[in-house]
């Protein structure tokens, strides 16, 4: 098969989405915006789904997601490092509370397979993601991603009771703050 871009960032994204590391894989696949807006597409249609849903996507309990609101001015005040480290703190909370609800619904009696389906997407979706923001953090030797450790401050939190709100979440932290920040380290690394 001839090199082809298109393929090599087709096979890329699959591979990722499998949770396989890839080899060769281009450093900075998540500056390509068509790699993210996937993510937040498959996001969106989760939370459609779950939007007319009664019955099975009221979680038994409280689950604690990342809060997503974003204060602009603060945002762009701060180091790169500091923005990388919130959304790996936002993504490590978000997995958690995707992994808790599938648990959740996996426990209930006859969980309906679309939301096992779209919960499924959203673990591989996140376990892609954070291994993409690694690369991409790896590659960006002026602002590489810090460790849980030397993160700054707590990440503000709140919690989400329906599959609706948990997957509202997921959408918009990845519309919000990990577009933001892909955005800045991009531009950062092509400077």
């Amino acid at each position: 098969m001839p090199e082809c871009p298109a393929w090599s960032l087709l096979l890329s994204s699959l591979l990722l989405s499998l949770g396989l590391p890839v080899l060769g894989a281009p450093s900075r696949l998540l500056c390509d915006s068509r790699v993210l807006e996937r993510y937040i597409l498959e996001a969106k249609e989760a939370e459609n789904v779950t939007m007319s849903c009664v019955e099975g996507c009221v979680l038994r309990e409280n689950i604690t997601v990342p809060d997503t609101k974003v204060n602009f001015y603060a945002w762009k005040r701060m180091e790169v490092g500091q923005q990388a480290a919130e959304v790996r703190q936002g993504l490590a909370v978000l997995s958690a509370a995707i992994l808790r609800g599938q648990a959740l619904l996996a426990n209930s009696s006859q969980p309906p397979e679309t939301l096992q389906l779209h919960l499924d997407k959203a673990v591989s979706g996140l376990r892609s993601l954070t291994s993409l923001l690694r690369v991409l953090g790896a590659q960006q030797n002026e602002a590489p991603l810090p460790t849980d450790a030397a993160s700054p401050a707590p990440l503000r939190t709140v919690t989400v009771d329906t599959l609706c709100k948990l997957f509202r979440i997921y959408s918009n932290f990845l519309r919000g703050k990990l577009k933001l920040f892909t955005g800045e380290a991009c531009r950062k690394g092509d400077r």
